[in-house]
């Protein structure tokens, strides 16, 4: 009977203590029960349900083990053994000037040639006298030809037009774009751009890579108003899909409009900011290693271009294309006249990493003899080479990744996109080692 009462009281206090505990653990808003959550974590790859308090994760177990978090205001989710993943990292968006295109004329999804000429109509009706920019439009979805200005000019006589295929790489401008940004029939294509022209060598409105340079140069600039109601746009979209953070490319200006919405507590996501390898000196300077910053936004690396795009026909390729002989695409203005080389050299000194965006064959084996030279004259460090894209690559090229520790930065998107087309533009044989993601896990990339 002694030994009874003295074995209750040891149970009544382990039981008062473990209330004491309970009472002090915190407790969540929200928890998922019944679920697949995927943790992250080798040991423990899976688990029931999950605890969120405020934006954080307070704790990762069974359903018994996570209830112990619910308070009287905690809203319980029943997952219904359906997945839960953690938020995405989208690590190659354009994000500042996704958030533009919204704000623009959409063309994503236009047909046929009368339907772009029509929602251009449309939107200079509704927006006199300001330039229309944006697009994103795909010729491919009307069989291939490449729109010309004459398609819009009757529509836009008074408003300036540049729409851009979706890919970046090329763009449209009517008459009036063309009149103010110089363009004539004498006007020489600029190192590693391409004007379009006619039969009687006059331009098309059609501008590939550097050349749109001459447009987006008398394109006045957003304000940071502008900017940051174009990156708020590009938020909600990022909400819907489940984005957390995001690698973007963009500009100091951009840089300015993320660091305005952090102030204001309206930046719902993670920035890794890639800024303009033009830029590397300025960086250096002020003493910058990356990545710099906090935990909502980071200068990760400097952002080049090696080349221009498989859509646009400016992937830079060892051989000419299948699709059009006489090209096999165009370098950019900076590796034609060294700026790249010299860049890259400096800013790998300056301990900024190195992402450059390489599609065609070519243009990736560039980079990779590239950044081969920059190992052998710079210091060691953990320097984390990027290639975006890596689309197309010389079967002698895989090992070089390997050997060279670079991040082949590739995303199964381009192979659904740019795939569509891709055998049509360089052939079967070259297709073999494109979008080679199992590959260069075969190599030991």
């Amino acid at each position: 009977m002694k030994l009874l009462t003295i074995s209750s009281v040891k149970i009544l206090v382990i039981l008062f203590f473990q209330q004491i505990l309970l009472a002090q653990m915190p407790k969540a808003d929200l928890i998922f029960v019944n679920g697949k959550i995927w943790t992250v974590d080798k040991s423990k790859p899976v688990a029931q349900a999950v605890a969120v308090l405020g934006d954080k994760i307070i704790a990762v177990g069974s359903n018994s083990e996570i209830k112990k978090y619910a308070g009287k205001n905690t809203k319980i989710v029943d997952l219904k053994r359906h997945l839960m993943l953690p938020g995405f990292i989208d690590d190659h968006t354009h994000f500042v000037s996704g958030g533009f295109q919204l704000m623009s004329v959409n063309l994503r999804d236009a047909k046929t040639p009368e339907e772009f000429a029509q929602r251009i109509k449309e939107y200079a009706e509704k927006n006199p006298g300001r330039w229309i920019t944006g697009g994103d439009w795909d010729h491919e979805l009307w069989g291939g030809e490449l729109p010309r200005k004459e398609w819009i000019d009757k529509y836009t006589q008074n408003v300036p037009v540049f729409v851009t295929r979706y890919d970046g790489h090329m763009g449209l401008a009517n008459s009036l774009a063309l009149k103010l940004a110089g363009i004539t029939r004498e006007t020489p294509d600029p190192p590693g751009g391409l004007i379009v022209r006619d039969e009687n060598g006059e331009p098309t409105g059609i501008l590939k890579d550097e050349a749109m340079s001459l447009v987006y140069r008398v394109i006045p600039e957003p304000t940071l108003e502008e900017r940051i109601n174009a990156i708020k746009l590009a938020l909600e979209e990022a909400k819907k899909l489940g984005l957390t953070g995001i690698h973007d490319i963009g500009t100091t200006e951009d840089l300015r409009a993320y660091q305005e919405l952090y102030k204001r507590g309206e930046l719902t996501l993670r920035v890794y900011l890639r800024l303009p390898i033009s830029q590397w000196e300025d960086l250096a300077k002020l003493g910058i290693e990356v990545p710099f910053g906090n935990d909502f936004i980071r200068i990760g690396s400097l952002k080049a271009f090696a080349d221009g795009s498989l859509g646009s026909m400016t992937a830079l390729f060892f051989e000419p294309y299948d699709e059009n002989p006489n090209t096999k695409g165009l370098a950019t203005d900076i590796v034609i006249d060294g700026r790249l080389e010299k860049w890259a050299i400096e800013a790998d000194k300056a301990k900024l990493q190195l992402s450059i965006h390489a599609i065609g064959d070519s243009a990736n084996s560039l980079v990779l003899t590239l950044f081969e030279k920059i190992v052998r004259e710079n210091p060691s460090w953990d320097r984390r080479f990027r290639i975006e894209h890596a689309q197309h690559i010389h079967p002698k090229d895989f090992a070089r990744f390997k050997n060279l520790n670079v991040i082949a930065s590739m995303q199964p998107y381009h192979a659904i996109d740019d795939g569509r087309w891709a055998e049509k533009r360089i052939g079967k044989e070259r297709c073999r080692t494109s979008y080679a993601f199992r590959p260069f896990l075969d190599h030991g990339g």
